[in-house]
């Protein structure tokens, strides 16, 4: 007799049964790091050895002065100019580097399931531990595409408005040329903005500053992939339901693909770091190609494990499915090897002391010991191409090595999916007022008084509404940096030619050797979302 209906998956002997049903729901997984010698399982230790293995027969003297370092948590900005300096120099050195960064990385975690651990690239080809579920809400909002808006300081700009914007930002150095330049061609194609062609994937879709907002009223595919939270879900559905996307939600409970979302709010959701494999398996069942965000952030070295768990999904659904693409949001607090007229740029600006002019600037310095408002790019770096980069280091030590680390990871894989033939946007998105920075109060003041040093800070609307824009023009247009196809001269390009760094890389101070003063400034006026 044949049955129909919702049933339990079968267990290993074929039996569908209801105490295997319940096993599978009791059993946990979870990536960690693998232990260090002492058998502790230290983030740290996975910080010095997956920098040492991408320096190992690049920077001896880094490696070494590696395995001695006894303060990390304040010195790791010299190792990370060192893997910038070492990769700049040398276009097929970075990607030698970042494949035995990431090589390594990957073996500084493990997957524990059950009391049982294996190396994350096995895991990925277990069995699913859990079955997963899909849902699918349709938005409500007109079908119509409105045209490319940006909302910005409490207004919506369009057309002429939007464009003198854009020239407005690039000509006082908070957006690179080459951003401008996409986003015109956004304002100049609004047919590129129908995404009803396009499969999304957002991992980590309720990001406060991502892309969603915009993409859910482009007609895009979107499939979202964050935690278990109702709360959460509540406000993702809402903002796709006020649009004209289709949401595709997993679960990992039974729920019928077009129940109202008040039935799988509740249990809609997975976790990455503990439902990875599932995750993959789960893509895999679209038939349409895949564009895949890795947008999920979290505290502390939590950052680094869920990096790693978003580059493990990424890697292996692009082995099974080559035609993926991929998307990630770069952060301006980061090092970079930046193109010569950038790099020049911050230095007439240190030469010449601006904004704050030469005077004040030799006050501070004189007063601080020279601690503050030290020169931000020193000199220019000879590359084999016979082209010169500049390094611009707009690290907060704040924000800490594991993300710094998380970061650096994610620029590694960019530059590698796109010599594998890839197509990949990965654009520096600016420095945002988020939930994140207005936690910690050191970054919170120095944002506040940013304006001081001619540096822009973003609200996360708009920048998820630029980030979105920027994404569009990466995946429709074909001359542009994302597109395997087009020559570079140097691997690092690909992560520089569209970015909008609010101003911190053309400045003239070391960021971080500004931000005391710039906190002092942001401490006395009320939070601004520029």
């Amino acid at each position: 007799m044949h049955e129909e209906g919702l049933q339990f998956v079968p267990a290993p002997d074929g039996r569908r049964s209801t105490i295997f049903a319940a096993s599978q729901r009791n059993c946990t997984a979870k990536l960690q790091f693998v232990p260090a010698p002492d058998g502790r399982r230290s983030s740290t230790h996975a910080n010095l050895a997956i920098c040492s293995a991408a320096l190992t027969g690049i920077d001896p003297d880094a490696v070494t002065a590696l395995h001695q370092e006894t303060n990390w948590r304040r010195r790791y900005p010299r190792y990370v100019r060192a893997l910038t300096e070492a990769a700049a120099v040398d276009p097929a050195q970075a990607l030698t580097m970042a494949t035995a960064g990431l090589t390594a990385a990957w073996q500084q975690v493990e997957w524990l399931r059950n009391g049982t651990s294996a190396p994350l690239a096995e895991a990925m080809r277990w069995p699913q531990l859990h079955a997963m579920y899909t849902a699918v809400l349709h938005g409500r909002g007109p079908h119509l595409i409105e045209p490319f808006s940006i909302p910005y300081r409490g207004q919506c700009l369009s057309g002429a408005a939007l464009h003198a914007q854009i020239a407005h930002w690039e000509a006082a150095g908070i957006i690179e040329p080459g951003c401008a330049r996409a986003l015109l061609r956004v304002l100049d194609h609004p047919e590129w903005l129908d995404l009803s062609d396009r499969t999304l994937v957002l991992l980590g879709a309720g990001a406060e500053a991502g892309p969603l907002a915009m993409l859910a009223r482009w007609r895009a595919n979107l499939i979202a992939v964050d935690v278990p939270d109702p709360a959460r879900w509540q406000r993702i559905v809402e903002v796709v339901r006020a649009g004209n996307a289709r949401l595709i939600a997993p679960s990992l409970q039974p729920i019928s693909p077009d129940a109202d979302p008040d039935e799988w709010l509740p249990v809609a959701g997975v976790d990455l770091l503990r439902h990875a494999p599932e995750i993959v398996t789960w893509l895999l069942s679209f038939e349409r190609p895949l564009d895949i965000a890795t947008l999920a952030y979290l505290d502390g070295e939590r950052h680094l494990r869920v990096a790693l768990a978003m580059d493990a999904i990424v890697a292996t659904v692009s082995v099974a499915r080559p035609d993926t693409t991929l998307m990630t949001m770069a952060t301006p607090t980061d090092m970079f090897a930046v193109n010569e007229e950038t790099a020049l740029a911050a230095m007439r600006n240190a030469a010449k002391a601006y904004p704050l002019g030469e005077t004040a600037a030799a006050i501070v310095r004189a007063l601080s010991g020279g601690r503050l408002l030290q020169p931000h790019v020193r000199e220019l770096i000879a590359s084999t191409n016979g082209k010169r980069y500049g390094i611009v280091d707009c690290l907060f030590l704040e924000q800490g090595p594991n993300y710094a680390l998380a970061k650096r990871l994610q620029q590694w894989r960019a530059i590698i999916a796109r010599a594998g033939g890839q197509r990949v946007s990965m654009n520096v998105a600016p420095a945002t007022m988020t939930q994140s920075v207005i936690k910690n109060p050191a970054l919170r003041a120095g944002y506040n008084g940013a304006s001081l040093f001619g540096v822009e800070i973003f609200a996360p609307e708009t920048t998820g509404a630029l980030m979105a824009a920027l994404w569009v023009h990466d995946l429709r247009c074909r001359d542009c940096a994302a597109n395997p196809d087009i020559p570079l001269d140097h691997p690092l390009e690909l992560l520089t030619a569209n970015a909008n760094h609010g101003g911190l890389w053309r400045n003239g101070f070391l960021p971080r050797t500004a931000l005391p003063l710039a906190a002092l400034v942001g401490l006395v006026r009320s939070p601004v979302h520029s």
